[in-house]
């Protein structure tokens, strides 16, 4: 099953000698020597931001600074810095196989604190801008940091709200504003808070070059390199290890040609998207340093601003780096749509026929694209494209957004995979793109659908023939996968006690089974070209009162198709005589981590256009027929609703967006959660 990765042959050769640090840890490509030349490494930009952050001029509007204003790192810059702070960590007792937590936005310092984790044999361990001060104190004490690194006053408050219990932590590193101080705990031990730069000083004057060398030489492919921390519905979160290996193994995926990642290298990154996810992190950390080393290929990361999601100023950067490979979560491609034909329903006139006009033919390219079409470009097609742009990105969306962003130029891939197997399991290729789905597994990794025997053994479903409108439900199963990519396990802390250990060993059982295949709890199809597609989520389904196995998300997706003034959709019906829909509005400040304002946005503003608020549109009666309409058309196509059993009887508007911020999101992008109802 791995034999088609490539260049596996020298990894296991080097893998029983001392030169396995090149090749099996991703840290290998940060070493000046995998340039090929040290001038290439002095010279190329790593990773550039803005610093101090600029403040917003106003609403919407923050143009990027000039490039000579820009903090820069080159590669040897970033070697020898996250070498500094390996030895600094080191100094505050980050042992072998130990953590270092990182708190705040997307920044170099983040960038560089992951590396030096890494390179001292320990452990990166992201924390979520929107983790309260309780999450903070258990994925800190959890993960045994001995130090963490944190951005500024807010994430350095929700730190020290519980330092006396977190004995294990020894130092408290700050690349933002900060007050030097030794927080003394009452059994008399102490924690250090220095600023950034001085944590470098420090590594540089007192580390130890012999005791870092030493550490790298004891790593291994399987030891893990970071910790993604995934939450479930009850419960703490999850600590998800990923492996040099499995990181090693993604990168390979992007070096295959087919895919299409090649392409976007040498690559000019904006980083905006959490690093503290794993989709995050690949893209911005882990895929850059192994295209350097494989390809030779120096890409530079630009760090977006923290406000720039939520103050939609993104395109202020997007403009400014111009990336030549994106990746974005629906979310991100749903409000760009929304903004983007905010804009165009301005444009009145002659503009307006020729835009319609370019887009039809644009529209009709991309379709010829798609898998199984002519590929053939329409005529005036080369004519209409003068009106379009393009772009490249990655992520599981509605066909109706995939193929809004495909008239203009701008051919999404749909990625799929979740924290577990650390990132990609399955993607659209750039020659056999297919709106709808979520692609085909790359060289290398295996994907299969199964179902649970009666002794709970994998019985694999059949495949069914492509482009199929309805699926039968015994071409239906769990999609799994196995390959190096795979997790090394959930990590379970002995100092938890017994109980825990127990819990966390039970859900590595169920989750990887004794044959090495993850289970995903995704519910979804295969078809005879490989061609994967997801239909819901087993611990989403819906179990009615007369006992039937309702999916929720065709029906949810339906409605926002009919509706795209709604933000999100959740059908409830569990042991319920009908069903009932939660439906949230596009609203201002809505980015899914937060949950916006009471102020509608973008699309939302036309359907009433005396209605400006979410509070003004649960009374109004527009807005009620508006929703209503939606319901009925996916009530009444028998594609989405088999059976009666499975349509919405009412619905009700809530008044905020779902979000993590309050504890209200209906479910993460498949990265493994189950749903959540309030």
């Amino acid at each position: 099953m791995y034999r088609h990765i490539p260049d596996l042959l020298p990894y296991i050769e080097e893998c029983l000698g001392l030169g396995w640090f090149t090749r099996n840890s991703i840290l290998g490509s940060l070493h000046p020597w995998a340039f090929g030349s040290e001038t290439a490494a002095v010279k190329e930009f790593a990773l550039a931001a803005e610093k101090p952050v600029p403040h917003v001029l106003r609403p919407g509007e923050a143009p990027s600074l000039p490039w000579e204003e820009w903090s820069k790192w080159t590669w040897k810059d970033y070697y020898e810095d996250s070498r500094k702070l390996a030895k600094a960590f080191m100094h505050f007792g980050v042992e072998q196989f130990g953590s270092v937590t990182i708190f705040g936005f997307n920044a170099p310092e983040w960038a560089l604190s992951a590396m030096a984790a890494m390179m001292c044999g320990g452990k990166f361990v992201g924390i979520y801008s929107t983790d309260t001060a309780e999450q903070v104190q258990y994925k800190v004490d959890h993960s045994n940091a001995a130090v963490m690194v944190v951005d500024s006053h807010a994430e350095f408050a929700a730190t020290v709200a519980y330092i006396e219990e977190l004995t294990c932590l020894n130092a408290i590193f700050c690349w933002g504003t900060f007050e030097p101080a030794v927080l003394k705990r009452k059994d008399g031990s102490e924690c250090k808070v220095m600023s950034f730069k001085e944590a470098l000083q420090l590594g540089e004057s007192q580390g130890s070059d012999e005791a870092l060398a030493q550490r790298m030489q004891a790593m291994r492919p399987g030891h893990a390199m970071g910790i993604i921390y995934t939450s479930g519905t009850t419960g703490q979160p999850k600590a998800v290890m990923i492996h040099h290996d499995s990181a090693v193994a993604q990168g390979a995926i992007g070096t295959l040609d087919n895919t299409g990642v090649l392409d976007g290298y040498p690559a000019r990154i904006i980083s905006y998207l959490p690093l503290s996810h794993i989709a995050g992190s690949l893209m911005d950390l882990l895929f850059p340093v192994y295209m350097a080393y494989t390809k030779n290929l120096h890409s530079t990361v630009y760090f977006a601003r923290p406000y720039d999601l939520k103050e939609m100023t993104l395109a202020a950067r997007l403009q400014f780096v111009r990336p030549t490979i994106f990746l974005g979560v629906p979310r991100v491609y749903e409000k760009m749509q929304a903004r983007m034909m905010a804009v165009a329903s301005t444009i009145t006139g002659i503009k307006k026929s020729l835009a319609t006009w370019a887009k039809g033919k644009g529209l009709e390219y991309c379709r010829n694209l798609q898998a199984g079409g002519s590929r053939s470009k329409p005529f005036m097609h080369t004519i209409a494209a003068g009106w379009a742009g393009g772009a490249q990105g990655a992520a599981p969306i509605s066909r109706e957004t995939l193929e809004y962003f495909g008239q203009l130029g701008m051919m999404i891939q749909n990625v799929y995979g979740m924290s577990e197997s650390a990132g990609i399991a399955t993607l659209c290729h750039k020659d056999f793109n297919e709106f709808g789905s979520v692609g085909q597994a790359p060289e290398g990794l295996e994907v299969k659908l199964f179902k649970t025997g009666e002794k709970g053994e994998n019985i694999e479903v059949p495949r069914c023939a492509p482009g199929l409108k309805v699926v039968p439900e015994e071409n239906q199963g769990e999609i799994c996968f196995r390959g190096r990519h795979i997790m090394a396990g959930y990590m379970a802390n002995p100092r938890f006690g017994e109980e825990h250990v127990k819990d966390i060993t039970e859900k590595n059982a169920s989750t990887i089974d004794q044959y090495g295949w993850l289970h995903s709890g995704d519910k979804g199809y295969m078809d005879t070209n490989g061609v994967v597609r997801i239909t819901g989520r087993y611990k989403e389904l819906i179990i009615g009162a007369g006992g039937e196995n309702i999916a929720p998300v065709p029906v949810e997706e339906a409605i926002k198709k009919s509706a795209p003034a709604l933000s999100n959709v959740m059908m409830v019906g569990d042991n319920r005589k009908y069903n009932v829909a939660l439906v949230t509005l596009t609203a201002e400040g809505a980015t899914g981590e937060l949950p916006g304002t009471d102020k509608l946005a973008g699309v939302a503003l036309e359907v009433n256009p005396a209605v400006k608020t979410i509070s003004e549109a649960i009374k109004d009666p527009i807005w009620q027929k508006y929703i209503q309409d939606a319901i009925n058309v996916a009530n009444n196509d028998p594609n989405v609703c088999i059976s009666n059993a499975w349509k919405i009887q009412k619905f009700a508007i809530v008044p905020r967006d779902f979000s993590i911020q309050t504890g209200r999101m209906v479910r993460a992008e498949r990265n493994g959660r189950g749903r959540k109802e309030e």
